[in-house]
């Protein structure tokens, strides 16, 4: 039986709410070992004089706890 973990993470990009998503995929799997899947909870813009200037995105991400030995 496995066991999962849920953890939020914030992720920004200039380019778009994709690239923000794959961004902090990207990350988390750097910290977070058997990283299985994410959702984005949560999607907001930065803007300036009226023009989007950064994506951001909340993303819950879910990690396999590993078995101790």
């Amino acid at each position: 039986m496995a066991v999962a973990r849920v953890t939020e993470i914030i992720a920004s990009s200039k380019k778009s709410f994709e690239d923000a998503v794959a961004a902090g995929v990207s990350r988390a799997s750097k910290t977070l070992k058997n990283v299985e899947g994410a959702w984005v909870q949560d999607q907001k813009v930065l803007v300036k004089n009226g023009k989007i200037v950064e994506y951001r995105v909340a993303l819950k991400v879910t990690f396999v706890l590993a078995d101790k030995d």
